[in-house]
């Protein structure tokens, strides 16, 4: 057990087959119930509760988790003296000097979440079939100014993720309504930027460029080679390299420059410090386990960490839309996911704010 000689919190790893008594007397069956069903192991899940007198008894709890490698953390429920859980775990944030708390609205009512400070977030516009989570959740800020809250849409396929975050970026840069983030228009932009099945940087810029002529598009890759190959077999690899050189010469075509140089993390701060987005590739290996590449969407920054979107998340674990969402992650966490393997190429394309309105052609709109 550990205890802050502060404020006198109790921080504590969550093990679901073994609750320490305090928190059986303190929390609520269905409560305690849905946390022990959860394997949270990837996500570090702790306890941080507030002792009552001697400290054999507890007057509050949390049960916290996050996402490796970011700058938050995820209150999933708090018992007991709500309020005072909630203190205690918002102290233990800031003492590891982490950008945000979230919190997951299983039992949090409205009233109780503005009193400790934290603001309500939109749900989400879709998720994927075996999502899990709440409907409602809330953030509170402790680094920097609050960051503008983008729509939060889950891709619904696992292929479709370049598509959710350049959709997301142009509703959240108003060139689409937020209404308009849905599954026909997720698969129709899909349909014009994918290399089979995945997108690759050149093609989802060429995309976003013909379905909002008006925004500003650069596509940054420091490779020459085709990318996002390596896992087909070599027959497979020859024409789908071929479709990646015709998105090169559809580029060129187009009039979107491709940027063969190395984009470093202070670059992408100064875009986002401009207001422009970055569609960014990385691999969710240090977040979630799996060394696959995967588009998410950077729009803000706070001290130390970059603000982005992922439209996946992985529901055996416990990871929620509220994970997903304005997550922060360090930027030295971001530059090192954003490193693919073979060569560690980074791929990315940014957008700028549109220049008047314009609707949608053809890939972005639906027919």
């Amino acid at each position: 057990m550990k205890k802050s000689t502060v404020d006198q919190r109790i921080v504590l790893p969550f093990v679901p087959d073994a609750p320490p008594p305090p928190l059986r007397r303190l929390g609520p069956p269905d409560v305690l119930e849905r946390w022990r069903t959860t394997d949270r192991a990837s996500q570090a899940p702790h306890l941080v509760a507030v002792p009552d007198g001697d400290g054999e008894a507890w007057s509050a709890a949390a049960l916290v988790t996050a996402r490796p490698h970011t700058a938050y953390l995820k209150i999933v429920d708090a018992v007991g003296d709500v309020p005072a859980a909630v203190a205690a775990v918002l102290a233990h944030a800031r003492r590891q000097g982490l950008a945000q708390v979230k919190w997951e609205g299983w039992t949090a009512s409205p009233e109780t979440a503005a009193a400790a400070g934290f603001t309500p977030l939109r749900p989400p516009l879709a998720q994927a079939a075996n999502a899990v989570g709440p409907d409602t959740g809330y953030v509170r800020w402790l680094a920097g100014d609050p960051v503008a809250e983008p729509p939060y849409y889950g891709q619904t396929t696992h292929f479709t993720c370049g598509a959710v975050t350049a959709l997301v970026a142009q509703a959240h840069a108003g060139a689409l309504p937020r209404e308009a983030l849905d599954r026909e228009r997720e698969l129709t932009l899909w349909r014009g930027a994918t290399n089979f099945p995945a997108c690759e940087p050149v093609g989802l810029g060429v995309a976003v460029r013909r379905a909002w002529p008006t925004s500003p598009v650069t596509i940054h890759l420091d490779t020459d080679r085709p990318v996002l190959l390596d896992h087909h077999p070599e027959h497979e690899q020859e024409w789908r390299a071929l479709l990646q050189h015709a998105s090169r010469t559809d580029a060129e075509r187009t009039g979107v420059p491709v940027d063969p140089r190395h984009l470093p993390m202070a670059d992408i701060r100064n875009v986002l410090g401009r207001g422009e987005q970055v569609l960014l590739l990385v691999s969710l290996a240090a977040m979630l386990g799996f060394d696959v590449p995967h588009w998410v969407l950077c729009h803000g920054t706070v001290p130390g960490a970059v603000v982005i979107e992922d439209p996946w998340t992985n529901a055996a674990t416990g990871d929620t839309w509220l994970d997903a969402h304005l997550l922060p992650v360090p930027d030295a966490s971001l530059d090192a996911m954003s490193e693919l393997a073979p060569d560690g190429f980074r791929g990315a394309v940014t957008i700028g704010a549109p220049q008047g309105r314009c609707s949608p052609t053809s890939e972005g709109s639906v027919r």
